[in-house]
């Protein structure tokens, strides 16, 4: 099982009230992993990255996507190592320019799952 998948795992199990649905989409370029449905019935997407740095890489497909779709879009990143401050981070997708820039340096909207499952549970409300 590849890291992202791991981390897919991590999300869904944390988030038992939202409706995942993972995006394999040859067709359509840099559309992000996840699709997600919560009891409030609002639609988001979710892209997964893990990384063992500070650093998190993008296709430029994947960049023009958060471009040019900045709402309701999301970046969950898995830090790795026994250096990772905040394991757990999620960014909005319009912060995407300044997340390829800056990284896990960047100021997350969430720190944790925990966080993370709260805000997702609440959006539309």
């Amino acid at each position: 099982m590849g890291a992202e998948q791991k981390l897919y795992k991590k999300l869904k199990e944390s988030t038992p009230q939202i409706i995942w649905n993972r995006v394999e989409n040859l067709s359509i370029p840099g559309m992000p992993d996840l699709l997600g449905y919560n009891t409030n019935g609002h639609f988001f997407t979710v892209e997964l990255k893990v990384t063992k740095g500070r650093k998190i890489r993008f296709s430029p497909h994947q960049i023009a996507f958060h471009v040019t779709h900045p709402n309701n879009t999301f970046i969950i990143a898995e830090a790795l190592g026994p250096r990772a401050l905040n394991r757990f981070q999620m960014f909005r997708g319009s912060c995407i320019m300044e997340l390829t820039g800056r990284g896990l340096e960047l100021e997350a909207c969430c720190l944790g799952l925990e966080a993370i499952q709260k805000f997702l549970y609440q959006l539309g409300a």
